[in-house]
């Protein structure tokens, strides 16, 4: 089920962070939603520009669409990552998109407030949640590239004032970490400092922290080893996503991880068949490979075990009998004459999920 970031943050605040995973095709896709749901978590599905570019954003809608049929107990948003203006109308007008993030952060802060707040009137009249950015992290992602020199944190006041005007529904702000997989020179650090004077200056708001995936140097090692030239990386410290949403992060966003997951399988399978020329082995590895890092993440994040408690706080039963059926329908082939039937075998499957959930817990 399709759900708002501002539902979702609203059961996780202060107590878990919701992962935020990128996806560019259909091995993602399968692998995001099998891990989230091995792992009994709620989860956003982020689409960049660039993704929207190199599938065409006609074919990612239909794969997530799928994939929301053949994962009907899954929870999660879809969500444009760094949009600008332009974009964000686009998926605003899409009606698919539940979330949107307007990036503007590279504006001086009077032109970042207006096009927020433009964007903000525009996806809350459809009912679409809005993600806003202050301050600016380093590093390069897809086609955003900030110097070090240029980077800098949130600042609390500004962030208090940005939001009261804007009215966004979250905010992303700039606490130390940094796009791609360079993210720090010598010590890994959050600044939990700038994460304590924003909660103090806007308690219960939803932050979120982007340029946060852990680069993990198993991960970078195994695919040096087989051929790869990654010299120098360094992510976040995963430990510090929980503490982070005990301070109001309830996003989490990573990329990059994903990506290396992605690399380190598909340069060690050729390495190891260099005769083999079918993608589909190694994509098939891949899948179970991305779902079990998904759920190594979602459970460092607090959100693994979550499912049951996003439901019962978001869906009414009624709304989710309806909504399975409606799945149920369209997968039987939209059949006539069979809406009893189906609408009891959708009645039996919300009460099984609910209840395996439940046990969960």
């Amino acid at each position: 089920m399709i759900a708002t970031t501002a539902q979702l943050f609203k059961v996780a605040y202060g107590k878990f962070a919701i992962g935020a995973y990128n996806i560019n095709n259909a091995e993602q896709a399968m692998g995001l939603f099998k891990g989230c749901l091995n792992s009994q978590a709620p989860f956003i599905i982020q689409i960049s520009k660039g993704a929207r570019k190199y599938t065409d954003k006609r074919m990612l809608e239909a794969i997530i669409r799928a994939a929301e049929q053949i994962f009907p107990d899954a929870i999660f948003a879809v969500h444009l990552d760094h949009g600008d203006e332009e974009t964000c109308y686009d998926c605003i007008d899409s009606g698919f998109y539940s979330s949107v993030m307007i990036d503007a952060s590279h504006d001086p802060f009077e032109q970042n407030v207006a096009i927020t707040k433009r964007v903000v009137d525009r996806a809350h009249a459809k009912g679409i949640s809005v993600e806003a950015e202050l301050g600016m992290l380093g590093g390069v992602e897809e086609d955003i590239k900030v110097e070090e020199g240029n980077a800098c944190l949130t600042d609390p006041a500004e962030a208090e004032r940005f939001v009261k005007e804007t009215g966004c529904d979250s905010l992303a702000c700039a606490i130390g970490t940094s796009h791609g997989a360079f993210k720090f020179k010598g010590k890994q650090s959050l600044h939990f400092d700038v994460l304590e004077k924003i909660k103090a200056r806007l308690p219960g708001f939803p932050l979120v922290m982007h340029g946060s995936s852990s680069v993990p140097k198993e991960e970078v090692d195994r695919i040096n080893a087989a051929g790869g030239k990654i010299a120098g990386s360094m992510g976040v410290d995963p430990n510090e996503y929980l503490p982070a949403a005990k301070l109001g992060v309830t996003k989490v966003n990573i990329d990059t991880d994903g990506r290396l997951v992605w690399t380190r399988v598909h340069r060690e399978f050729f390495r190891d068949k260099p005769a083999e020329f079918d993608f589909r082995p190694p994509g098939k590895i891949f899948i179970e490979e991305y779902a079990a890092f998904i759920a190594s993440r979602n459970r460092l994040l607090g959100s693994a075990g979550q499912l049951a408690a996003v439901r019962a706080a978001i869906i009414d039963p009624q709304e989710e009998i309806s909504r399975r059926a409606y799945l149920l329908w369209e997968e039987a082939g939209r059949p006539q004459g069979r809406d009893t039937e189906i609408w009891f075998e959708a009645e039996a499957r919300a009460r099984r999920t609910r209840g395996i959930e439940g046990s969960q817990a």
